[in-house]
């Protein structure tokens, strides 16, 4: 292990390493071809994987978990990335960081005992029902309905491209609880997947043959009330910090396919001949592929401080989206070249970077395509939207904000007028104690009590809402998306919040 490495891993990790290496040479790499023409992994083998704890190395001993340490994860992720099968990898993944830690951080008791104990296990397999036929990206416009009925929910709608879909036990479906309130409308439930109402179409891919991927359709399907995660309408909050761990895995997996994918490149190039020597040896490949394995090391090294900044409990939205973007097209780019290294060989299905090519195509687009990962950087590099959580300060700094006045008084001196050039905002603020008027125009600021003029923004909430905001001690996603602050056009308001410091 290079030094640089050991500031993240460290004897104990590189140990769990090479018994999950063992393992999955053991029990996983002697079949891939098999299930790769199957399309399926059999659940003995998700039960094994269960056995061995690798679905809950970072989850408490409490719910059958091992309470590690984050970077147990991230070598379990770096292993099933690297034995050539992006179905095999993702269908772990999907257990572990994109569908049980929604269970872990908002289920109910009930709902940790009877699903994420048994995921954790290896007894159930679940999954998570985000897009559909007309909504991907765009999340906060799912038509998917989950309609109160007494002590249930009667659920219509479809999902698509749901990987673990078929063969998984349980699913983490978002859905409208109330059509009409957009994002706030939102919630989770988990839903058993072999619930009357429930018809499955699986898939065919480009890639990732090992794992299942389906459409599901739903047709007055009843589900418990108590299967809601957390509490209702605050499901897009639950998902906006969820997705930050979905693309932080997503990175490990890329950067690590990168590795293996020019190690074998590597053999193969050390053993083909043209032209009397072998193809390592001409300068135009040689150069490929220095240039491939600093990248492949640049990335590698931010991703992995990016899950320091994780494991440290830091809110890196910034930091997990570049990862993500860089990680993902990286891998694409390496695969394409890789390819390239092996001639026809490389179109031909018993060299696996012809599958290492297939299957790294999906990174750029699932979790988050490439071009919502730059739009979600354009935003907090070039429009200052803050997306991390309130940084705390001392008692000694914290001036003394105890109501909306307070606040109001402060606005002056956190002007950043440098951002302001050109900018003619004139913001309504409608609370329970009074109304307030900020007006920027041409670089001045003004604050008036009192409604003046036409409003090109309207915001309203309660006073504590505000002060809980401004203060850090509510997050303002959640603010937003609950309801709690209702403004009447959101992107005035994010342009108008980007000319200010935190308090």
């Amino acid at each position: 292990m290079s030094t640089a490495l050991s500031y993240y891993f460290n004897e104990e990790h590189e140990s769990f390493r090479k018994t999950i290496r063992q393992f999955l040479e053991a029990e996983a790499i002697p079949h891939i071809d098999q299930w790769e023409l199957d399309g399926k992994i059999p659940r003995e083998f998700w039960k094994k994987f269960g056995e061995m704890g690798y679905f809950g190395l970072c989850y408490p001993e409490s719910l059958g978990g091992s309470g590690l340490d984050f970077f147990y994860d991230v070598v379990m992720l770096e292993e099933i990335s690297k034995i050539f099968s992006g179905g095999f990898a993702i269908t772990a993944a999907v257990q572990v960081f994109m569908s049980t830690p929604y269970i872990f951080h908002h289920g109910s008791d009930y709902l940790k005992e009877n699903y994420l104990k048994p995921a954790i296990a290896g007894d159930k397999i679940g999954c998570i029902g985000i897009t559909e036929p007309g909504a991907g990206s765009d999340a906060a416009n799912i038509q998917m309905r989950a309609r109160k009925e007494g002590d249930h929910y009667v659920l219509n709608g479809s999902k698509t491209f749901i990987t673990n879909g078929i063969y998984g036990q349980f699913v983490i479906l978002v859905c409208k609880t109330n059509p009409d309130a957009g994002a706030a409308g939102v919630s989770l439930l988990v839903v058993d997947l072999d619930s009357p109402g429930i018809s499955k179409n699986k898939l065919r891919k480009l890639g990732w043959h090992s794992s299942d991927t389906a459409e599901l359709h739903f047709d007055d399907v009843k589900v418990p009330a108590k299967n809601l995660l957390g509490e209702e309408g605050k499901g897009f909050y639950y998902l906006m910090g969820g997705l930050q761990l979905e693309r932080l895995a997503g990175s490990i997996m890329g950067y690590s396919g990168c590795d293996a994918v020019l190690g074998y490149s590597l053999q193969y190039m050390s053993e083909r001949s043209a032209f009397g020597r072998t193809i390592n040896k001409f300068q135009v490949l040689r150069h490929r592929v220095a240039q491939l394995s600093a990248e492949i090391e640049s990335v590698r090294f931010f991703v992995l401080h990016t899950c320091r900044m994780h494991a440290d409990g830091k809110y890196a939205v910034k930091e997990s989206s570049m990862a993500k973007l860089l990680s993902t097209e990286l891998a694409d780019k390496a695969t394409y070249q890789c390819l390239q290294f092996f001639g026809g060989y490389g179109y031909m299905e018993e060299y696996k970077v012809a599958r290492a090519f297939r299957d790294s195509r999906i990174g750029t687009i699932g979790g988050g395509s490439s071009e919502i990962m730059r739009e979600i950087i354009a935003k907090m590099v070039i429009d200052d939207t803050n997306y991390e959580r309130a940084e705390s300060q001392t008692e000694e700094s914290k001036p003394a904000l105890e109501t909306v006045a307070d606040i109001f008084e402060t606005l002056p001196a956190r002007f950043k007028s440098e951002k302001s050039a050109g900018k003619n905002l004139n913001v309504h603020f409608q609370f329970t104690s009074d109304n307030y008027t900020v007006s920027i125009a041409d670089g001045k600021l003004t604050v008036d009590k009192g409604l003046q003029g036409d409003a090109n923004c309207l915001v309203e909430t309660d006073d504590e809402t505000y002060i809980a905001v401004e203060t850090g001690k509510m997050n303002p996603q959640e603010a937003f998306m609950t309801g709690k602050i209702k403004v009447s056009d959101l992107m005035q308001m994010m342009a108008f919040g980007g000319l200010f410091k935190k308090l």
